[in-house]
């Protein structure tokens, strides 16, 4: 079902504040640097900036799994007891996202690479 979690997106407020921090954390420039999103690579793992995170029902940071095919896993975890957060969505290039909320309240992020 899936590869692992390789991403981890931050909801943030500031996002030119939360760029600086982060680049300064990561030691590197963000490859993404858009209003919408700043995205950095460290190895396999990508660190993201969502400045609509928080619009969006986040509260904190989201692990993302990378899976093979995001609407077979959405299911998977909706019949485990899951609940849909954001439904299944194009977020540029042809990546899809979504996220659910496990039983306890925790925000579990999938994402399908094109």
């Amino acid at each position: 079902m899936t590869s692992g979690i390789r991403t981890i997106v931050f909801p943030v407020k500031d996002l030119t504040t939360a760029k600086t921090l982060f680049g300064a954390l990561v030691g590197a420039a963000p490859y993404a640097d858009e209003a919408y999103y700043v995205g950095f690579r460290i190895g396999d793992q990508e660190i993201g900036l969502d400045p609509n995170g928080h619009s969006q029902g986040l509260t904190g940071p989201v692990g993302y799994w990378h899976v093979e095919d995001i609407e077979k896993s959405l299911e998977l975890l909706l019949d485990a007891g899951a609940q849909t957060q954001q439904a299944i969505r194009d977020v540029g290039g042809g990546k899809l996202v979504a996220t659910v909320t496990d039983p306890d309240g925790n925000v579990i992020g999938l994402v399908q690479s094109p």
